[in-house]
């Protein structure tokens, strides 16, 4: 059983017991996320595909923990003009653990 949910803007392949990492949620750690946004449902035999949403179906997630990625690193030049920059980036995360797929 699988699900295809949209959080935070972005759409991720979820399974019961299973962990994803989104863009920073403002939920508290321990708490319940209830998600309705579903584009796609899987119970193993048939497969529903959401126009634009699959209706009746809810996963529900917990908030595992706040964290910040690894830094990448933003690096402009031009050459001959003795131009160089360096900038690095975190992004925030938020960790989820799939609860369940109900529906």
């Amino acid at each position: 059983m699988y699900a295809v949910v949209n959080l935070a803007g972005k759409q991720f392949t979820v399974r019961p017991d299973g962990h994803i990492r989104v863009p920073h949620l403002e939920a508290e750690v321990g708490s319940v996320i209830r998600c309705d946004d579903i584009l796609l449902f899987s119970d193993g035999e048939q497969v529903r595909i959401g126009r634009p949403r699959v209706d009746g179906v809810t996963v529900t997630a917990e908030v595992i923990e706040h964290g910040r990625e690894r830094k990448i690193l933003v690096f402009k030049k031009k050459r001959r003009k003795n131009y160089r920059r360096t900038r690095g980036h975190r992004q925030d995360f938020t960790l989820l653990k799939i609860r369940e797929i109900s529906g």
